[in-house]
């Protein structure tokens, strides 16, 4: 597989890099930057150090991209993650810098170069893509896949009560992404909830691996695992962008999926961000409102994954 990855690099972030890195293969051709989870240059310093970490120094281009949303302010997650990112872990600069270039013309140019051959793995808010896709369109059909850790499924957000943070910052890109006619799937915070937790115990494994990558896995996990178990009650840390990562590049840990029309509200005042997913039990809009628009289904959302085989993924990136 050939993997472009877009990132506000923090926390779980991290992890899905290194699944990718270290997952024979795979040929990860670029990292983009985008705004998001801690200072965008953070982002950047947090991707090279995985690089670094992972032993691809020098092997992948970090290319920096949208450093603010379409049409908001940035807003940052440091509360989630450290002030870095990286449970203010203090880690150093590495000697590898951000490659010249940005990330949305380098996106279009990769994709177009090797037309059905890049795959997109989005686990940022979508600026960056929304960009690329504003300068040329055609790269949503010339794209293998895109997938997207993003939005809820009928379920709660992680920033307000409607709304995941990826959609939340920039729902005004993901509108422009999701309607582009990209081959996509989602993988929601609603699905991570669910089948996106590695509990204590599962974590204790990881630390006794005692290699150079679980103990980066430990050290920039700590500030997530303490706002999961302070804020959110859970006995462990979520995990959304490495599930996304793990099932784009395995997709037998998909249990259940469904084919869905989805859409994403700009305007509502308490919606704002919010991921619109059909659901089978809803009546045709003809009979329930005619003045509604129907909508044929446009992405694949993630109902179920294999948890095992998940944390097994995980695993094999650290060992």
């Amino acid at each position: 597989m050939r993997l472009i990855i877009d990132t506000d690099t923090a926390g779980d972030d991290v992890f899905s890099l290194m699944i990718a890195l270290t997952r024979p293969g795979v040929s990860v051709e670029a990292i983009t930057i985008a705004h998001g989870n801690v200072g965008f240059a953070q982002h950047a310093e947090n991707a090279l150090k995985t690089l670094a970490v992972c032993g691809r120094a020098g092997e992948v281009p970090v290319y920096l991209g949208a450093q603010r949303p379409l049409s908001r302010s940035p807003l940052a997650a440091s509360y989630v993650f450290g002030a870095d990112g990286m449970s203010d872990s203090g880690f150093a600069a590495t000697a590898q810098r951000p490659a010249p270039g940005d990330a949305p013309d380098e996106i279009v140019r990769r994709i177009m170069a090797a037309p059905g051959e890049i795959t997109l793995l989005a686990q940022a808010p979508l600026t960056n893509l929304a960009l690329a896709v504003m300068m040329e369109p055609r790269i949503a059909r010339a794209c293998r896949h895109l997938w997207i850790m993003g939005g809820t499924d009928n379920g709660v957000g992680n920033v307000t009560p409607a709304a995941e943070y990826n959609f939340y910052v920039d729902p005004e890109a993901a509108k422009i992404v999701l309607a582009a006619g990209f081959d996509v799937t989602i993988v929601t915070w609603t699905a991570t909830l669910r089948d996106g937790l590695f509990s204590l115990e599962q974590l204790a494994e990881l630390a006794a691996l005692d290699t150079l990558r679980s103990r980066f896995f430990t050290a920039v996990n700590r500030s997530s695992l303490a706002f999961a178990q302070a804020t959110q009650g859970l006995a462990g840390s979520l995990h959304p962008d490495a599930l996304t990562c793990a099932l784009a590049l395995d997709e037998d840990l998909i249990l259940d999926s469904d084919r869905c029309a989805i859409d994403v509200e700009t305007k509502g005042e308490l919606t704002r961000g919010y991921l619109s997913v059909s659901h089978e039990i809803l009546p045709d809009v003809a009979l329930a409102d005619p003045d509604l628009a129907q909508k044929a289904p446009n992405a694949r959302v993630i109902k179920a994954i294999d948890r095992a085989g998940f944390f097994a993924a995980m695993k094999a990136a650290l060992a």
